[in-house]
């Protein structure tokens, strides 16, 4: 299977890992116009698994070194195989929370509160479990992206003032607990893999790609619970049905996918760096997603035309702030 060798070439798929991340919802901004999110949510769902699929069978399995993946998953323990499907459920809960807040309150406004909140709590939470990297760079890191949270959430405020739409708190609140979810969804999924040894990795420890697998078949599975209420019960709009999702044309469907298999690669990428990056630093970088989905929502989507006088230079400062937090976290595991 393929495996990074050095920190920099780590640093670089951790780098697209962030653009991935933060470009997938792009693909619901362009169905949401015909198509609800949550049908939009199981083409998603399916590009996951299908991205998961394609590179456990390619570059998880050729080469020499480490165990390909079929080898690899007939070995797995029981406790590392729950594991990630754990992680799995518990990211698809954050992620619908995740899609119905952008649908409420748009990209440059929920990928900053509920990913950036992820952000900081799961670079505290994947620190404590495997300790790589400068502490005082990770750290002062994490709190300058703080800041640039701190004044997109004051942008919003500004753009939000004088509009007559009252969803701003609902929005705000779904955000929060979607982040407080996410924060929690790589643990599970890094324990059960060998961080420090992927060419030989422990016996009944999981490679990243026999993870990610198993992650995106925990991601499915629950779908058809947490998606299913949605369905009957959204938290935005009117229910729409099954029967709906399957009178969808062949290029919606598509969209979905393609949005499912971005996002797919950028797990993907993620996972394989953590080995040389550390968990901490990896998921840090790749929840730079954030700086990403904001750049998008500003200067693609227009969320934030017509906004008062000055938030144009809080919305410069957020990406200035963001832009050195990275950074430090990128010398942290230098």
């Amino acid at each position: 299977m393929f495996i990074i060798e050095n920190y920099s070439l780590a640093v670089v798929f951790c780098l697209i890992t962030m653009v991935c991340w933060g470009s997938w919802a792009n693909t619901q901004k362009m169905a949401a116009k015909t198509w609800r999110f949550e049908l939009f949510y199981w083409d998603y769902v399916i590009g996951i698994l299908l991205f998961s699929m394609f590179s456990a069978f390619t570059i998880g399995s050729f080469g020499h070194q480490g165990r390909d993946f079929l080898t690899d998953i007939k070995q797995a323990d029981y406790s590392n195989i729950v594991s990630a499907l754990v992680g799995g459920v518990i990211f698809n809960a954050a992620n619908i929370l995740l899609s119905a807040a952008i649908a409420i309150a748009g990209m440059s406004v929920a990928f900053p509160l509920a990913i950036g909140l992820a952000l900081v709590l799961g670079v505290l939470i994947n620190y404590t479990s495997a300790q790589k990297g400068d502490p005082v760079f990770l750290f002062v890191g994490v709190a300058l992206i703080v800041v640039a949270i701190f004044l997109n959430a004051i942008a919003y405020k500004r753009k939000s003032m004088g509009e007559q739409k009252k969803v701003s708190a609902k929005g705000i609140l779904i955000c929060i607990t979607a982040g407080l979810l996410m924060s929690f969804f790589y643990r599970f999924i890094a324990a059960s893999m060998d961080l420090d040894h992927f060419v030989s990795p422990a016996a009944g420890k999981m490679t990243p790609y026999t993870a990610v697998f198993i992650f995106s078949v925990g991601i499915l599975l629950s779908n058809f619970v947490f998606n299913t209420i949605l369905i009957r019960k959204p938290i935005v709009g009117e229910p729409t049905s099954y029967k709906a999702y399957f009178l969808g044309s062949f290029s919606t469907h598509l969209t979905g996918v393609l949005g499912g298999l971005i996002w797919g690669l950028g797990n993907s990428l993620n996972l394989i760096a953590a080995g040389k990056a550390g968990p901490a630093i990896s998921y840090g970088l790749g929840q730079g997603a954030t700086l990403i989905a904001a750049l998008w929502g500003v200067f693609i989507w227009k969320e934030f035309r017509n906004s008062p006088k000055g938030t144009s230079g809080l919305l410069v400062a957020m990406f200035c702030f963001f832009i050195t937090g990275l950074v430090l976290l990128v010398f942290a595991g230098a």
